[in-house]
C-alpha cells in the first residue's frame, strides 16, 4: 500500500467514525430526552446535522422538529434552500423571527445594524414557549476557543445560560442528560468535526449545499477587513468603493457581518483544497460578530447564545 493509499483509507476510517458518533448521539437524545429540536439556518454546519438526522433515523422520518432564528438579515439563497430541504423532507419549521421582536419592542435595532447579537432573547422564547429540553446544534471544537472547552452534551440554566462549573465529564461516550425542570441541554454532534472534515463528508455523502458556498460574482465592498455584500441592514458608506469579485462564503449568517472570501472554487474538491491550505477559521476569518472583543462567543454562551 502507498503512502496516498494509506492517508486516504485513514480518511475514510475518520469519517465513518465522526458519523457513527454524531449517529449515536442522536439515537441516544431521542431516547433520552422528550421533546428534543435541530437548530437549522439552512448553513453547511446545520445541513450537515439534519443529513446525520435523516440517516440516524432513516426510514422513519426524522422525529424531531427544525428551529430557525431568522435575523431578516439572511441571504436570499440560504432562505430559498432552507424551505426547499423543509418541503423536500416534510420537516415542521418553528420560526422565531428578530424582526418581529425589533417591529413589536421587544427589541431594539442596534447602531450597526448587526442581528446576530439580538438571537438570544428569541431563541430563549421559543425554547421556553415549545417546551424544548434538548436543542441540537452544528457548533463544532475547531470554530473557536469559546467552543473548543464546550461539551457534547452542554447543560443550560432555566435561564439559557452556560455555566462552565456545572458541565460534566463525558468519558467513555457516556453523556449525562439529567436537568431540572425549565433546563434543557444543548446538544452538539459535531463537535469533534473540523472544517475540512465538513466538506469531506458533504463531498462523500453528496449533501446539496446553498449555493453561495461556491465560487460566484458578487458586488462587495470592504470594512474591518472583510468584503461584504450590499443588503437591508445597509451599506456601502460613502467612502467604501464597490468592486464585484469572484467570492464565496465559508459560513452564512446575519449579512451585516458575515463576510465573503475571494475564491474561484466551484467545486467541492476545489473548496476542500482551499480550506486544507487556510490557516484561519470559517469563523476567524469572516465573522464580524466574533471580534466585537476577545471573548465575544464567551459572553454570548453565557447569556443564552448557541
Amino acid at each position: 500500500m502507498t503512502t496516498l493509499e494509506a492517508a486516504a483509507d485513514a480518511a475514510r476510517d475518520n469519517l465513518a467514525a465522526l458519523e457513527s458518533e454524531a449517529i449515536h448521539i442522536f439515537r441516544e437524545v431521542a431516547g433520552e430526552f422528550d421533546r428534543p429540536v435541530i437548530l437549522f439556518s439552512g448553513g453547511k454546519d446545520s445541513t450537515l446535522l439534519l443529513h446525520l438526522a435523516i440517516k440516524a433515523f432513516w426510514p422513519a422520518p426524522v422525529p424531531f422538529p427544525l428551529l430557525h432564528v431568522d435575523t431578516g438579515h439572511n441571504f436570499d439563497e440560504v432562505i430559498d434552500f432552507r424551505d426547499r430541504v423543509v418541503e423536500k423532507y416534510g420537516l415542521r419549521l418553528v420560526v422565531a423571527s428578530v424582526q418581529d421582536y425589533i417591529d413589536d419592542g421587544r427589541l431594539v435595532e442596534r447602531p450597526d445594524g448587526t442581528r446576530n447579537p439580538l438571537q438570544t432573547q428569541p431563541l430563549l422564547e421559543a425554547i421556553t414557549d415549545n417546551k424544548f429540553d434538548a436543542v441540537f446544534g452544528g457548533g463544532r471544537r475547531d470554530e473557536e476557543r469559546a467552543r473548543a472547552k464546550e461539551r457534547i452534551f452542554s447543560l443550560r440554566s432555566a435561564f439559557g445560560q452556560w455555566d462552565p462549573r456545572r458541565q460534566r465529564p463525558e468519558l467513555w461516550n457516556l453523556y449525562n442528560g439529567r436537568h431540572r425542570p425549565g433546563e434543557h441541554v444543548r446538544v452538539f454532534p459535531l463537535s469533534n468535526f473540523t472544517e475540512a472534515d465538513v466538506w469531506n463528508y458533504i463531498a462523500r455523502e453528496e449533501v446539496e449545499l446553498p449555493s453561495i458556498y461556491y465560487a460566484h460574482k458578487r458586488k462587495v465592498y470592504k470594512r474591518d477587513g472583510m468584503w461584504l455584500t450590499e443588503g437591508p441592514w445597509g451599506g456601502p458608506r460613502e467612502d467604501e468603493d464597490v468592486h464585484e469579485l469572484t467570492v464565496r462564503y465559508r459560513t452564512v449568517g446575519d449579512g451585516s457581518c458575515t463576510g465573503a472570501v475571494e475564491s474561484t472554487a466551484s467545486t467541492v474538491e476545489e473548496v476542500i483544497a482551499e480550506v486544507q491550505a487556510s490557516r484561519l477559521t470559517e469563523r476567524g476569518a469572516t465573522r464580524a460578530d466574533d471580534r466585537i472583543s476577545e471573548a465575544a462567543m464567551e459572553d454570548r454562551k453565557r447569556e443564552g447564545y448557541f
